[in-house]
């Protein structure tokens, strides 16, 4: 298993930029897939972004407009979601999880972040 924390979070305005760090511990980080997920008040969770455990595989979810990216460090263990151009709609808690499966279904992570709030103003 890997243990995971983030951190970026804040509150900003619409129109700035969030760059959440997703640091790891344990074994073998490179072997797992990252994925990026989210939940709004008052809303389910939500898939934001995944990456393969070599980097060179990456997919979004499709309302994100290509405003966010995903990328990771395997030599620093961290992942990274980089979130331009944020809108009121994109407050909500972001969590990462570590998943062996490449996949945007959430049961499939097995480790989860404790998650980072962020929270985009008018």
């Amino acid at each position: 298993q890997v243990q995971l924390v983030e951190s970026g979070g804040e509150s900003v305005q619409a129109g700035e930029s969030l760059r959440l760090s997703c640091a790891a511990s344990g074994r073998a980080f490179y072997t797992f897939v990252i994925g990026w997920f989210r939940q709004a008040p008052g809303k389910g969770q939500e898939h934001v972004a995944r990456i393969a455990g070599g980097g060179g595989r990456t997919d979004y979810a499709d309302s994100l407009d290509g405003r966010f990216t995903i990328s990771r460090d395997n030599a620093k263990t961290t992942a990274y979601l980089q979130m331009d151009d944020l809108k009121p709609e994109d407050t909500a808690v972001y969590f990462c999880a570590a998943s062996l499966l490449y996949t945007s279904n959430s049961s499939a992570y097995k480790s989860w972040g404790q998650g980072t709030q962020v929270t985009v103003s008018p």
